[in-house]
């Protein structure tokens, strides 16, 4: 079950590539067996965003954890895509685990509040929060890349990321057949490892799946998705 409080984890382009409007739903498993399904929805007007996901126990795991999981981010689109300004993650009944991120790029830095405590850091350029990367895809051409880094916050502390690119991989999915670019963070022992396939027509995640330190796993699966240009 602690799996379940890692759900969820990009670079370049342009506003105009972004469709209007996404609305994406995603089974969560362990195990093979579903115990939540993740509800996520982008906007774009003119050149501001606004992303939200509630991830909703069901299940097994509702009766263990039944808090909902909710993610907010908005800020700016640009030449090299998403450009958070705030960030919010709630986790009901429990507290503890909130987050909430302020992104000043004037000044480069980035103050983080968790805990009643405040928290501020300088803010390297192209970071992204844990939302927001996901959709970040958008304006990235993983073909032409072999490696993927970039800096992220969950709103309590900000840390740096790297994936290897691979090759495509097909896949079944919800919403259908998924061609997607395989990513892996290639983890150490005794880290956790992030494994995420990108749509190749959508660019957006179509599965991913956390591995942690004692072979734990949590799949993330496509299984529905609108999209308005």
């Amino acid at each position: 079950m602690r799996l379940f409080a890692l759900l969820f984890v990009f670079l370049s382009g342009t506003a105009s590539a972004a469709p209007a409007s996404i609305e994406a739903r995603y089974d969560v498993l362990i195990s093979g067996m579903k115990v939540g399904q993740m509800d996520e929805t982008y906007t774009r007007k003119g050149d501001h965003y606004a992303l939200s996901s509630t991830t909703t126990p069901q299940g097994i795991l509702a009766a263990l954890k039944p808090g909902k999981i909710i993610s907010t981010s908005a800020g700016l689109i640009d030449s090299k895509g998403l450009r958070p300004e705030t960030f919010d993650h709630v986790r009901e009944n429990d507290a503890n685990k909130n987050g909430h991120a302020e992104f000043d790029w004037s000044a480069k830095k980035i103050t983080l509040t968790h805990d009643g405590q405040k928290t501020v850091l300088p803010l390297p350029e192209g970071t992204q929060d844990r939302l927001s990367a996901m959709y970040q895809f958008m304006f990235l051409d993983l073909g032409k890349l072999s490696s993927l880094d970039f800096p992220m916050t969950d709103g309590k502390k900000l840390d740096s990321y790297h994936y290897a690119v691979g090759p495509l991989q097909n896949l079944d999915t919800g919403a259908g057949p998924c061609e997607g670019v395989y990513l892996d963070n290639q983890a150490k022992t005794g880290e956790s490892r992030t494994e995420i396939w990108v749509s190749t027509r959508y660019k957006l995640p179509c599965k991913m799946i956390i591995t942690d330190a004692h072979g734990e796993q949590v799949t993330q699966l496509l299984s529905s998705l609108r999209i308005s240009p």
